[in-house]
């Protein structure tokens, strides 16, 4: 009969590094069979939310830009075109001025700078109150469509602009219209400019009719 191994500190530790090199190895090889779905589905979620939000086009060109003050993470831009017109700019903008953090808007606006129509891509605010901001919770952001920036203050009445806020969520519409604030300008910026980007083809593009789920992390929140 085998002898039981004899317990010490040598033993442990060779127990344990066998225990560690196993579970590391097994997920490294989860990570790398789920990374490849992940990111198509995050894709997919992304070209939704451009279809959503953009006029009716065929083709993609994406590419980053600068916020227009220069502060901080830059914006992603996508270029809609039909034909060989570009019919429309989905930007991807963001803010820290979130009730809960930063918070991601998608707008998209048209070659003169109007907005067509804007979504809440990703947030952390209050559930029933700042998620109103979402196409699928509400038509609170209904009220940007077909406004230009250049003479509609992207601020709330509160403060002296156009903005009709949220209901109890004050500061999320806040956040909101600064994160679109940044967007036009970045776009506005851009427009006067020459840049060289490289186009970035996307297949099978979606048309979506139908709101997208936000991705939204729940948490305790009270009034905004």
């Amino acid at each position: 009969m085998a002898s039981k191994m004899k317990s010490s500190f040598v033993n442990m530790v060779v127990v344990l590094g066998l225990v560690a090199a196993i579970s590391g190895t097994s997920l490294g090889y989860m990570f790398e069979v789920t990374k490849a779905p992940i990111a198509k589905a995050k894709a997919e979620k992304l070209k939704s939310a451009i279809s959503l939000v953009a006029p009716e086009f065929e083709n993609v060109k994406e590419y980053m830009v600068a916020p227009a003050d220069g502060v901080g993470d830059s914006l992603f831009f996508y270029d809609v075109t039909k034909g060989d017109k570009v019919v429309g700019t989905a930007v991807k903008s963001w803010t820290d001025k979130g009730f809960s953090g930063r918070l991601w808007v998608i707008v998209a606006f048209l070659p003169d700078g109007t907005i067509n129509n804007s979504n809440v891509l990703e947030h952390k605010e209050t559930p029933g109150l700042g998620d109103k901001s979402d196409i699928a919770k509400s038509d609170w952001n209904t009220q940007f469509k077909g406004k230009n920036p250049a003479d509609y203050k992207l601020i709330v009445t509160k403060d002296g602009g156009d903005v009709d806020a949220i209901t109890a969520a004050t500061i999320t519409s806040r956040s909101y219209c600064d994160a679109m604030q940044r967007g036009y300008d970045a776009f506005m910026k851009y427009k006067s400019s020459t840049p060289n980007v490289e186009e970035v083809k996307v297949d099978e593009v979606p048309v979506v009719t139908e709101p997208i789920d936000t991705i939204q992390e729940i948490k305790e929140g009270g009034q905004e």
